[in-house]
């Protein structure tokens, strides 16, 4: 029928479009199908790949067909029109289907043809040497023309989803391998305990990955709510599909919403092209929304939305985009008493604490530490190719006085200062940060003592851990009862 070159130089940018703009292939090559539709006049078309585990042929998306229609159009290669092409590797152009012995209307979509004639085009889909599939179309039938050029645009829009369909071939090798490390380092399994605080964390993070419920993870920071996320996620019926962090208080608040939601070409100064956002990407799998609390009122707006009705727009357009999406939230912060002070809103607050689950503190499960710390040893060790068996007696000891104002988090750095520092079999306290080693060096005031000497050793002491803790006098002073002008004035006279 003849297209101009123009029209075909346009069909084709439109398809790379689509191949770019959007993670799902699905998505994408339905997009291509709707394209060459408004522009062949196509009534139907396929996109048929080989099941590699089957050696069949069946329809991975169709236009212009049923659900049941394209559940029937399955083929052996050789088979029909469509299988011969994969077999042979050839397009091929019936100009009259009705006439055609070889056309097997597998999918009972053209029994209707007596009043109407149609022609169909079918080239094959290419990954490298390798037949893949075959893109087909069929439009009304226009008579001896010559379907020479329109062939011509098929054939490079089926390599164009050869490439696409390797390259999901490939990312799904890569991400399979990549699961199975991840899956293997975020299992439950493989989280260090032995305190009851934790059991009871562990076992309500296994009794709700299994659903898909919204979970929301409190703690303070450092107490592992990031590794809880990942842990319920690859525990889930999600855990092949993607797991999408957010550090929700990293992103600036003119960057947060277009990071979740994306946005289209133009949107705002500098949006050269779409953008899918952190939700889109992770369409069927699960996201993790860190530091929720420090959403902005107009994003939390939006996140009830995706909560409530599982859609939302990308900035500037008008689309709407239905996403299939758990959600997991952490958070550090008093969601209550921002609810009640209006910095947060109250119907998102209910939204997702639908499975409230709470971290507790380093400090209150302290016999995790000797376990935590063997763990992050050999960790370490094998990071700084180094044989480190564990710790002294000594070294221990100030681990488990500390308090652990950063809990695991600040734990883990410790271990890793030690082990770069340590030239021995085992960790001493000269390896461990001054912090740590402070509240254990205040030397005990002598039998016979007298009593300012031993209020003076209680104070030094005392005045020591809260500078360990808080990191400025200025804190340490308000949680001691003091004046920064006292307390800088007992730094000196203990020479701290």
């Amino acid at each position: 029928m003849g297209l101009q070159q123009d029209v075909k130089v346009k069909v084709l940018v439109d398809v790379a479009e689509a191949l770019a703009t959007s993670l799902n292939l699905e998505k994408s090559l339905s997009s291509i199908l709707k394209i060459l539709a408004d522009t062949l006049e196509m009534q139907r078309g396929t996109i048929t790949l080989v099941d590699p585990k089957t050696n069949e042929l069946h329809i991975e998306i169709a236009h212009g067909l049923t659900q049941k229609e394209k559940e029937r159009g399955r083929y052996k290669i050789g088979e029909g029109i469509t299988g011969k092409v994969v077999g042979s590797g050839q397009a091929m152009v019936i100009p009259d289907i009705t006439a055609e012995p070889l056309f097997l209307d597998r999918t009972q979509a053209r029994q209707n043809l007596m009043e109407r004639k149609f022609a169909f085009l079918c080239v094959p889909i290419k990954a490298g040497n390798r037949v893949i599939g075959a893109l087909s179309v069929d439009h009304l039938f226009k008579g001896e023309i010559s379907y020479e050029e329109d062939v011509n645009l098929l054939t490079i829009i089926a390599a164009m989803v050869g490439q696409a369909v390797k390259l999901r071939e490939l990312a799904e090798a890569e991400n399979i391998k990549l699961r199975r490390e991840l899956s293997g380092k975020y299992k439950f399994d493989n989280i260090v305990f032995s305190s009851p605080l934790m059991e009871a964390v562990l076992d309500a993070a296994v009794q709700v990955a299994e659903s898909s419920a919204t979970v929301l993870l409190r703690g303070a920071s450092g107490t592992g709510k990031e590794l809880i996320a990942a842990a319920i996620h690859y525990a889930s019926p999600r855990a092949n599909r993607p797991f999408i962090k957010v550090a929700c208080a990293a992103l600036p608040e003119n960057l947060l919403e277009s990071e979740l939601f994306g946005y289209e070409r133009g949107a705002f100064t500098g949006a050269m092209e779409r953008k899918i956002g952190r939700f889109e990407a992770a369409d069927t799998g699960t996201i993790f929304l860190d530091e929720i609390g420090d959403l902005t009122p107009s994003t939390q707006v939006k996140l009830l939305r995706v909560l409530q009705e599982r859609e939302f727009n990308r900035l500037g357009g008008n689309q709407t985009i239905k996403v299939d999406v758990r959600v997991i939230c952490a958070t550090h912060r008093d969601l209550e008493k921002m609810v009640k002070e209006n910095k947060f809103r109250e119907d998102l607050f209910y939204r997702i604490n639908v499975f409230p689950v709470k971290l507790p503190l380093l400090c209150d499960r302290k016999e995790d530490i000797p376990l935590l710390a063997d763990h992050f040893i050999g960790k370490y060790n094998k990071l700084n190719k180094k044989k480190i068996k564990g710790l002294t007696r000594a070294a221990l000891d100030r681990l488990l006085a500390y308090d652990w104002p950063g809990n695991v988090r600040e734990l883990e750095n410790a271990i890793e200062r030690a082990v770069v520092l340590c030239r021995r079999d085992l960790i001493g306290p000269p390896e461990l940060p001054a912090g740590l080693s402070s509240r254990i060096e205040v030397e005990t005031p002598a039998v016979g003592a007298t009593l300012p000497e031993v209020v003076a050793a209680v104070e030094k002491q005392r005045i020591e851990e809260a500078l360990a803790k808080y990191k400025s006098q200025r804190k340490a002073a308000k949680a001691l009862g003091l004046t920064e002008r006292i307390l800088g004035y007992k730094v000196k006279k203990y020479k701290l």
